[in-house]
C-alpha cells in the first residue's frame, strides 16, 4: 500500500552530471522530510519500499548503483525517465546545466484488515 509520496529537484550547474543532477533531487525530496511511516504502521524501515522516479533529458548517462547508496534503509528501486531540463550555456559551448526531478514514493506490503463484526 502507498503511504507517501515526495517530490525533489537537483541540478548539475557547470558539470552536465545527470548522475550528480538526479543525486540531489533524491536528497531534496528526503533530507527536509521527517517520515515517521514505518513505525506508525509497526514496520521496520527496512521494510519501506521506495520507488523512485527520476526524470532527466538523458536517463543512459545516469548511474543507478550510485542513487540506491543514497538511501540509509528501505528497499530503492530506480525508474528512469525522460524528463527533467537541459539548459543551454548562454555562450553556446560547454555543458547544459541539468535539472532532475524526482518523485519518491513509500509503500508496505500490508495484509488489509478485516472487518470485524
Amino acid at each position: 500500500m502507498r503511504v507517501i509520496t515526495e517530490f525533489g529537484m537537483g541540478t548539475s550547474l557547470r558539470r552536465g552530471d545527470y548522475t550528480e543532477a538526479a543525486a540531489r533531487g533524491i536528497k531534496n525530496a528526503l533530507w527536509r522530510n521527517s517520515i515517521n511511516a514505518a513505525e506508525l504502521f509497526g514496520f521496520d524501515k527496512s521494510d519501506m519500499q521506495l520507488t523512485v522516479d527520476v526524470g532527466v533529458q538523458k536517463p543512459q548517462a545516469v548511474d543507478v548503483d550510485a542513487l540506491r547508496e543514497i538511501f540509509p534503509y528501505g528497499q530503492p528501486t530506480i525508474r528512469l525517465s525522460q524528463g527533467g531540463l537541459d539548459i543551454a550555456r548562454p555562450e553556446g559551448t560547454g555543458n547544459p546545466t541539468v535539472i532532475a526531478n524526482v518523485a519518491i514514493t513509500v509503500s508496505f506490503d500490508m495484509v488489509p484488515v478485516e472487518e470485524t463484526a
